[in-house]
């Protein structure tokens, strides 16, 4: 009874150093992953349609977040974002599978033994650091610390099981190729985590309780287990996503067979023996060695893959209707650098559509074009999506681990957003005045006309000037200063043209019903305006700006 106890008490302590071992795992990613986070945008908006320089991406950026598995759920969202091409993203989830075999050389490293003193450090610094990405470091380095403590804990407490019978059988028959290989698609599929599945192999060769021969082929298995969390985060998506996780699975599938070929027919096993006679070690070169082999095999002929895809996923999607988020995806928040990057441009698609909106109210208004002041009714309810749509994207972002600099960016994208908003709001305004105009076959003077071409010009050019000053987010005390002059001018110019307008009504050269309409276009013309000027303000929450109508 007490023997069954202890090895009770093993299996728990195993499976703590399991979890131990997954959590340190994740945080240290997360810890590289925020810490690094504006370098990696930049990394990946550089990214050509050069498929080798993608590959290159895809190695430091899967070193940097030790995830494959998570880069190549991005590469599948940027792809049913339009962001990437099908080709792009082979490219890079071609080198994440090379970046991804960083963690098992760590794990290969004996150096257990300063785990407990990472630990420390990690968590006084998580402690008592109060910027974020000093914390951020402190993560790193505790989770680094526990990870190899859990990888020692569950290699310290597996050890039994390298003289248990019944685990020797289970074993024996996963030297059997196909029966490694499915083992291996599963454990990795469980872990959603190809590291950590060759990590826990690693400590069981640790423990003594799995040889080379026996892990080869559960290897090979991972490396196809790997591709379910991103053919699950197709489901929904596009044909060119689900070509990209299709893609992916016959590079991996493919892999995996001639490796298992390699290590049935030839004496590649013996020779890894022969290199090291650490099983970690072991089990880490064969990681490495068939990954990138089979990267740099593949890679030239990408294209067959691709093509091979595209015959098996045949057709092209349905025109979507215009209400959907173009460069935001669900799958992004997974890397929240990206996810801000990406919902970054979300808003410009929104700003210039907001201000296509203007345009076209305007000269709706001017040549009294009513197909154009329906196209603004269109692109309101586009806009009026957008707005929820962004909003609610920035609420779960908000809501992940994110860099000092993107915080306080998300906290003053809704404002932009709501801004962005109304501008659209008073377009439709505009419209509504016209048709007003319309159905009463009633016009304004030539004064005013010439009055409101004026104020046209000049709030268009503080539109586009805020949207400049937005998506530059660079304080530029030229563009500050424009703005701040353009919105004082316009203010200027309501009053002037209002007292103006008085003046007809009074020597009766205007009557009072277009008069009313005429105060309401000055007014919502000015309101644009302000709102512009929130937009050009809101990455320079410390700049004097001028006083602005809400």
């Amino acid at each position: 009874m007490a023997l069954d106890h202890e090895i009770v008490m093993e299996i728990i302590l195993a499976l703590g150093g399991l979890g131990l071992f997954l959590y340190g795992m994740r945080l240290m990613g997360e810890g590289l992953e925020l810490a690094a986070g504006s370098n990696l945008r930049t990394l990946l908006e550089k990214l050509t349609t050069n498929r080798f320089l993608g590959a290159i991406v895809g190695v430091v950026v899967t070193a940097i977040i030790q995830s494959s598995t998570a880069v190549s759920v991005m590469c599948v969202g940027f792809v049913n974002a339009s962001i990437m091409t099908l080709s792009q993203a082979m490219g890079v989830i071609m080198g994440a599978t090379i970046g991804t075999t960083v963690t098992s050389v760590l794990l290969s490293i004996q150096i257990s033994d300063y785990a407990p003193i990472a630990i420390f450090i990690g968590a006084i610094m998580v402690m008592i650091c109060k910027k974020n990405n000093h914390k951020y470091i402190g993560q790193i380095i505790a989770g680094f610390g526990i990870l190899f403590y859990g990888m020692t804990t569950m290699s310290n407490n597996l050890k039994p099981l390298a003289s248990s019978e019944f685990f020797s059988n289970i074993i024996t028959s996963v030297s059997n190729p196909l029966v490694g290989i499915l083992i291996g698609i599963v454990f990795a599929a469980i872990l959603q985590s190809s590291s950590a599945a060759v990590g826990v192999l690693q400590a069981l060769g640790a423990a003594g309780a799995l040889l080379l021969p026996n892990a080869v082929y559960m290897v090979y298995g991972i490396h196809i287990g790997a591709c379910v969390t991103a053919v699950i985060s197709s489901i929904g998506a596009t044909k060119a996503a689900k070509r990209t996780a299709l893609s992916y699975v016959i590079f991996t599938t493919l892999g995996a067979l001639i490796f298992a070929l390699v290590s049935a027919l030839t004496p590649f096993n013996a020779y890894i023996q022969s290199v090291t006679d650490s099983v970690p070690f072991q089990i880490s070169l064969v990681h490495i060695i068939s990954n990138i082999v089979m990267t740099l095999l593949i890679l030239p002929v990408e294209h067959i893959i691709v093509k091979l895809s595209c015959m098996i996923i045949r057709g092209e999607d349905e025109e979507k209707e215009a209400c959907r988020l173009k460069y935001v995806d669900e799958r992004l928040l997974k890397t929240p650098p990206f996810a801000v990057s990406q919902v970054t441009k979300e808003i410009e698609r929104m700003g210039q559509l907001s201000k296509k909106n203007f345009e076209k109210a305007i000269k709706g208004f001017l040549e009294k074009d009513e197909k154009l002041l329906a196209e603004v009714e269109e692109n309101e309810e586009v806009i009026d999506y957008l707005n929820m749509a962004i909003t609610n994207f920035l609420v779960k972002l908000n809501g992940l681990n994110l860099e000092d600099r993107d915080r306080e960016k998300i906290g003053s994208y809704y404002h932009v957003v709501s801004d962005m908003e109304r501008i659209g709001d008073h377009a439709e305004n505009i419209c509504e005045i016209a048709q007003m105009l319309i159905s009463k076959d009633e016009e304004f003077s030539k004064l005013a006309i010439e009055e409101v071409q004026k104020m046209e010009k000049l709030v268009d050019s503080i539109i586009e000037d805020s949207l400049k000053m937005f998506v530059s987010s660079h304080t530029d005390p030229k563009m500050i200063d424009l703005v701040s002059n353009l919105e004082e001018e316009i203010d200027d110019k309501t009053a002037e043209y209002k007292q103006n307008h008085i003046n007809r009504l009074s020597e009766g050269t205007c009557n009072a019903t277009v008069g009313t309409l005429f105060m309401e276009l000055l007014t919502n013309l000015e309101r644009i305006a302000d709102h512009s000027t929130n937009i050009a303000f809101s990455m320079y929450p410390n700049q004097q700006v001028p006083a602005m109508q809400h």
